[in-house]
C-alpha cells in the first residue's frame, strides 16, 4: 500500500469529518463533536480559512484512494515566542495505525513550522493516552508541560 501525505483539499471534508467522530469515540466523547458540517468546510476553505490540514492517503493495488488520517492546525501567537503551529488534531484511522502514518503526518508539521518561520508547535495529549504519549516522545525536541491546566468559554 503506498502513502502519500498532501495538503487538504475542500472535498477532503466529508472524509475528515469521519476521522474526527473516530477520535471522539476514541476519546470517549463521541457526543461533543457538534460543528456544523457546512460551517466546518468554510473555516478551512472559505473567504477567511483559520485551520489547514494535511492528510494521509492510502493507495492499495487497485489504485483505489481512501483518507487514512490527518493532521489539522492553526497558528496561534505567544506573547512569549511568537507564531507557533497548533496542532489541533491529528490521527489515523485505527486499522491503519502501527504502519508509520503518524510520523508522516507529525514530520510534516514540523517541515511547516520550519518553512514558515514559526518558533514552534504546541499540541494537547490526554494524560490516559499512552500510545500517543509515546509517539510524541519520540521527538528528540518534544516535551510536555504539567504545570498548565486547560480553561475553556463557550456561549450556553
Amino acid at each position: 500500500m503506498n502513502i502519500l501525505i498532501r495538503k487538504a483539499i475542500k472535498e477532503d471534508c466529508e472524509s475528515i469529518m469521519l476521522l474526527i467522530k473516530e477520535l471522539a469515540d476514541y476519546e470517549k466523547a463521541p457526543n461533543e463533536v457538534t460543528v456544523d458540517f457546512n460551517h466546518f468546510v468554510e473555516s478551512g476553505f472559505g473567504e477567511k480559512p483559520v485551520w489547514w490540514a494535511y492528510v494521509a492517503v492510502a493507495e492499495n493495488e487497485n489504485s483505489i484512494s481512501t483518507i487514512v488520517g490527518f493532521a489539522l492546525y492553526y497558528i496561534r501567537y505567544s506573547t512569549w515566542k511568537g507564531q507557533r503551529l497548533y496542532l489541533e488534531d491529528i490521527i489515523v484511522t485505527e486499522s491503519m495505525r502501527g504502519k508509520g502514518i503518524g510520523k508522516l503526518l507529525f514530520d510534516q508539521m514540523i517541515e511547516v513550522c520550519q518553512n514558515e518561520n514559526y518558533q514552534g508547535m504546541t499540541w494537547q495529549v490526554l494524560n490516559w493516552n499512552e500510545p500517543a504519549i509515546n509517539f510524541y516522545k519520540k521527538y528528540k525536541n518534544a516535551s510536555f508541560d504539567d504545570g498548565w491546566l486547560n480553561g475553556s468559554w463557550q456561549p450556553s
